[in-house]
């Protein structure tokens, strides 16, 4: 979900003022030996893998990449009547009856659904969509910083709200960002309607909100490799259950254990998909790639790309990634109804509340 550096663009509940045609660019949707991908920024496979496919199948893949998972859903929304490609990939269950209820699929019941948990079936009869993978947004924490400040990391949502933790949390906008609301998605899940109660009492915390995932990551978490270089001074930011394994994985050289936690109590399960767009000029292609994301081959090589765990049963998960960055033994969730019922207030209620 968040492996390669992006720049979080502020586009909001607002992005309907943005045109729907400027540049968009179909040739390569247009020509029926190349299958287009539109994606968040966090899209990455294996070059050996995505040549597989390429080789079997005989169609070429071009990638789009359009920034957070947010804004991306967002611009296919705008551009469904001339989509700038044939398949999203992306869209989560905090985002998915926005995509659904405009239309942006059409139905395609993927090779292989039947190895696919039916908890991850968010769409069960009418097939839009399909699940691809899963993972935990979740509080991550700097170890260094607790350690040498001898306190206690947060584990739940309540404890952010403490007073030794004031001013040490960064999250994403819930308008613009999928991690932020789903962090958002959690404290209702945990508080109800006393969800508002809770984010006062988190803004009276000093809580900072960013645009984006990785100006949060990146920019402002002071454990983060990249956040260390940046001088940042959040030592609690949203992320995910994963983002620990990156550390250790990508670190030039390794350490022996995580340098950054979990808050175990703070995780919210989210689920990704990808559809066969509405009018997309290669269905058969597109109907073939969705098809190999659900092959093993593919299931097996994400979580050590895009880290997150695969949906097929099956589908053998790393050691590392699941040593650094287990899946939360109690998330929180929220039925598909009940986000698709509140999602826009409560989003507008946050931004009242937060931001003004």
């Amino acid at each position: 979900m968040h492996t390669k550096t992006l720049v979080a663009a502020a586009v909001g509940l607002g992005l309907l003022t943005l045109s729907a045609c400027g540049s968009t660019d179909t040739k390569g949707a247009a020509d029926s030996k190349t299958v287009t991908l539109v994606s968040h920024n966090s899209w990455a496979v294996s070059k050996n893998v995505l040549k597989d496919f390429e080789k079997q199948s005989g169609y070429k893949v071009k990638v789009l990449e359009d920034g957070d998972a947010g804004q991306a859903v967002n611009k296919a929304i705008l551009t469904k009547d001339n989509p700038q490609g044939d398949v999203f990939f992306g869209v989560d269950n905090t985002l998915l009856s926005r995509a659904l209820d405009n239309g942006l699929f059409q139905p395609y019941a993927a090779k292989g659904l039947d190895t696919v948990g039916a908890g991850y079936q968010l769409d069960q009869g009418r097939h839009r969509v399909t699940p691809v993978d899963y993972g935990d947004i979740c509080v991550n924490y700097d170890k260094a910083y607790f350690s040498e400040h001898e306190l206690a990391p947060p584990q739940t949502f309540a404890d952010l709200v403490k007073p030794q933790y004031k001013n040490l949390l960064v999250t994403e906008n819930v308008a613009t960002s999928s991690p932020g609301l789903g962090f958002l998605l959690g404290s209702a899940a945990q508080y109800g309607d006393g969800w508002q109660g809770y984010w006062k009492k988190l803004k009276d915390n000093g809580v900072k909100v960013v645009d984006g995932w990785e100006q949060a990551y990146s920019q402002e978490f002071s454990g983060s490799s990249e956040g260390r270089k940046a001088g940042g001074d959040r030592p609690l930011v949203v992320s995910y259950a994963s983002s620990p394994p990156a550390e250790v994985i990508y670190a030039k050289k390794r350490p022996g254990t995580a340098p950054t936690g979990v808050a175990t109590g703070t995780c919210f399960r989210q689920i990704e998909f990808a559809g066969l767009l509405s009018n997309a000029r290669n269905t058969k292609g597109g109907k073939a790639f969705i098809d190999f994301l659900l092959s093993k081959e593919f299931q097996q090589d994400m979580p050590l790309n895009m880290f997150v765990y695969p949906v097929v049963k099956g589908a053998a998960v790393p050691a590392d990634f699941t040593k650094y960055g287990p899946a939360a033994k109690n998330p929180e969730t929220l039925a598909p109804a009940r986000i698709a019922a509140n999602r826009d207030q409560w989003i507008k209620s946050w931004t009242s509340l937060v931001l003004r």
